[in-house]
């Protein structure tokens, strides 16, 4: 049901965005990239574990696992950097609003939506290669319903100490950058919105950016739980909760976000 409700929320935001011509703007052009990484990310995963679970099975061929392990980090980075590239789009409207046109055009637009979907398909590929690249010989059972990082560093017969400490440093250097520069560009947001003298502009200008100051939040937090939790906290069922809440609740709840007060979606 919640994989329904994901396909179903995401699929018609890309539809009205596609079909509407009013919402051919770049705020609309990035939430459909957006949408398009939030039905990838959640289609990686949850369709195998259904189909296992109807065909009561556990297993994954060494392949399928490498895919998914490849295009999970892909869809979620890109999806990050896409986060980072809105942040931007709101800063432009808000900070700069006679030039919007020009520093938001079209070619800019894609350019910069490229951009994301590179880096994230860079990310991926670099630690998939990073962990498939070690001998796994401690059994081939992994205690979660899909392939992570993780997991499989823990059926290594090696020493994966450096490459686990490459993964956090690389990954870390990566998303503080992007949450540095959101949260900057909020705070020059919001500097400009409180000196906005009518009531009505103020909160046009908040309605702009709360959904993905919203989006981003969720996003972090989750991620940041599922991975700096204290291993004292460990156990099966949590570790299957919180990848519940990063893989799976964000790509589910991201459209009702975008779309609860958002009169122009809500019209197409």
């Amino acid at each position: 049901s919640i994989y329904l409700a994901a396909l179903l929320g995401n699929g018609l935001i890309i539809t009205a965005v596609a079909c509407d011509h009013r919402l051919h703007t770049p705020m609309y052009f990035f939430l459909l990239n957006l949408s398009l990484l939030d039905l990838g990310s959640i289609s990686v995963t949850v369709p195998k574990s259904m189909a296992n679970s109807l065909w009561n099975t556990r297993a994954i061929s060494y392949s399928g696992c490498a895919a998914q392990v490849f295009l999970l980090l892909f869809l979620l980075s890109a999806e990050y950097s896409l986060l980072t590239v809105m942040a931007y789009d709101r800063f432009v409207a808000i900070c700069r609003p006679l030039h919007y046109g020009t520093i938001m055009s079209s070619t800019a637009c894609v350019k910069m939506a490229a951009a994301a979907w590179a880096s994230g398909f860079l990310y991926g590929l670099l630690h998939t290669a990073n962990t498939f690249s070690i001998p796994l010989c401690q059994g081939n059972v992994l205690e979660q319903f899909f392939c992570e990082m993780a997991q499989i560093f823990k059926l290594s017969c090696s020493d994966t100490y450096l490459r686990e400490l490459g993964v956090v440093v690389i990954s870390a250097c990566l998303g503080f950058g992007c949450f540095v520069f959101i949260v900057l560009s909020y705070v020059q947001i919001f500097t400009v919105v409180l000196r906005i003298p009518s009531e009505q502009g103020q909160h046009k200008a908040f309605s702009m950016c709360l959904p993905h100051l919203a989006v981003v939040s969720l996003f972090i937090s989750t991620g940041l739980f599922a991975y700096l939790k204290p291993p004292s906290l460990s156990s099966p069922l949590l570790d299957l909760v919180v990848t519940v809440l990063y893989a799976v609740v964000p790509p589910t709840v991201n459209p009702l976000i975008y779309s609860m007060r958002n009169k122009e979606l809500k019209d197409a």
